[in-house]
This record gives C-alpha cells, structure tokens and sequence, in this order.
C-alpha cells in the first residue's frame, strides 16, 4: 500500500515502472522468437546439408540438370598401370552393362543413422529399412523402426528415400551414369594386389547436379566395378554447408558389387557437423542366369548404377 500511495504523488515512478514491465514483456516475446528462429534454423540446415551431396543434396535442394561444369582440373593419366584409363573405363561401361541385365530383384536391410553436434543444439536419429529393387528401375523402401529426432526423421531420411526413387527415374538415371559421357576421368593411381588389383580414377563431372559428384573411385581390376568412392558433390548442398565429403563402400554379393556403407559428413559454417552413415545388410540377390527364363518378355535394362545412397 505504501507502495502504490507513493506512485500516486510520484507519477514519474509510476511511467518508469510501467516502461520496465512493457521491457520485461518484450524480452520474453523476443526469447520465444529466438528460440523458435533456433528450432527453424537448425531444421533448415540439417535438412540442407546432412543429406551431403547427391544423396545429401540431393533430396533437400532443387537444382537442375544441364549446367556447365567448371573446367576439369584432372591431372594427367598415369602410364605405369597395366591398362589405360580409355581401357579401364571401357571395361568398367561394359561390366556394368552386363550386371545389369542380370540383376533382376534384390532386397536388403538398411540402417540410417544421423549425428548433429553443433549450434543450437545436438541431434540423433536412427530408421531402419526394407529396399527392394526390382529390374530395370523400380524401387521401394518400407520402414521397420525409427527413434530419434522427427526433425531428422521426416526432413533427412524420408526425403533421402524419395529422392533415390526419383534419381531411379530413367531420364536422371542416365546423366549419373560413370561413364565419359558424364565424366571427365583421368587414372592416377593403381594399387597391385593378388586378385587383379585397384585402378584409382579421379573424376570430374561434366555437368552440375545434384546427383553428381567429384573426387575418386577405385575399380577392382579383375570385375571391374567400383569398390570404393572417396568425393564431395558437384554442387554445394546449401549455404549453411562449409563442405562435404563422402565415403561409400562396396561389397560383392554373387556376381554383384552392391553398397555395403556409407558415411557422408557436412560441416556447417556455424561451426557444426552432421555425420550419416547407412549400413546395408541382409541381402537377398535373384540373378537372371539363376532364376531362368520365365517366358515373359522384360524391358531392357539400365546400365549398371554406381550408387552413392
């Protein structure tokens, strides 16, 4: 009471009390805003940049097809190896050729895992999945389980599983394809081994798109298939993405050379990091040379796809 009776012959303190209230109000409103701008912000760049290039980028930026590539900086050839690179990438075009007319099903259980340690706020997040492939083009994805970050869950994986069904689409297929018509592909090393040996190609895409990427690939010298592909896309995912890198693994399964891991890592410019990484297991493979002739007439084949999901 003594209080208010004061603020009635002191208006002054009663103006500079109802300034600090409105002050107090504004600030509460600002810290809701803030953390709402904090929850959009980091939605928006792990959605931009742990999908990490053509998997990464790929389902989360709209780019198109058909933009001129910087000028390759691909060094020259070496010219120590037992094949040329005209000779290794031929042979590579071929093989793949052959798998995939032969491959007709496959199914096999994947494991999607995201880390986002950073601003404003560490993040996981784990999906497994059913894939089914069924030759020439046709892909299908069921999730078993998913815990975690529904941010990631809905805006990384689910995203990453619609884009690989579209990049599966015959008209994107073909411009992903690593071949010397997409490819600028030079041989610069060649690690000898008992069973045929490694060529290394490092390769610069010739168009940019969000399905495409640079860096090396290591072919194994006596199927001549890619075992291994060491890159960052060929184009910047977001701006939030300082860089990328991706690091694919290939294991052979029958006569095929299947993904076996992948680990994609984005570094933000904020200071944080986004690390996926897809185990694939349990696989199932229906060769065409097994299964025999059903009598029914099938569509030609795509060329064997380097997959980098």
């Amino acid at each position: 009471m003594a209080r208010a009776r004061r603020f009635e012959h002191n208006p002054e303190c009663a103006f500079q009390l109802e300034a600090k209230s409105k002050a107090r109000f504004r600030e509460t409103s600002n810290q809701r805003r803030g953390r709402y701008a904090n929850q959009t912000f980091i939605g928006q760049f792990i959605q931009l940049s742990a999908k990490l290039g053509l998997l990464l980028g790929a389902a989360l930026v709209v780019c198109s097809f058909g933009a001129e590539a910087d000028p390759s900086p691909l060094p020259p050839s070496i010219t120590t190896a037992p094949l040329t690179v005209q000779q290794v990438v031929s042979n590579l075009v071929r093989k793949d050729a052959e798998r995939a007319q032969a491959l007709r099903h496959y199914e096999s259980t994947r494991i999607y895992h995201l880390a986002y340690r950073g601003f404003p706020s560490d993040r996981d997040a784990e999906m497994t999945v059913e894939a089914t492939f069924d030759s020439p083009s046709t892909k299908n994805f069921k999730i078993i389980s998913q815990s975690g970050s529904k941010l990631i869950i809905e805006r990384v994986f689910k995203r990453l599983l619609e884009s690989e069904k579209e990049a599966a689409e015959p008209q994107i297929h073909a411009r992903t394809l690593l071949n010397p018509e997409n490819y600028d592909i030079a041989l610069v090393g060649y690690e000898p081994s008992g069973s045929g040996g490694q060529y290394v190609l490092e390769v610069y895409p010739k168009a940019t798109s969000k399905y495409v990427y640079r860096g090396k690939v290591w072919v194994d010298g006596a199927d001549f298939a890619v075992t291994r592909i060491d890159a960052e896309p060929a184009q910047n995912p977001s701006f939030w993405t300082k860089k990328s890198e991706i690091h694919h693994q290939y294991t052979k399964i029958q006569n095929f050379w299947l993904p076996q891991r992948n680990e994609s890592v984005s570094y933000i410019r904020l200071g944080g990091r986004a690390t996926l990484t897809i185990e694939y297991n349990n696989y199932h493979v229906v060769d065409s040379q097994v299964a025999g002739n059903s009598g029914k007439m099938r569509r030609p084949a795509q060329p064997y796809a380097t997959e980098i999901y």
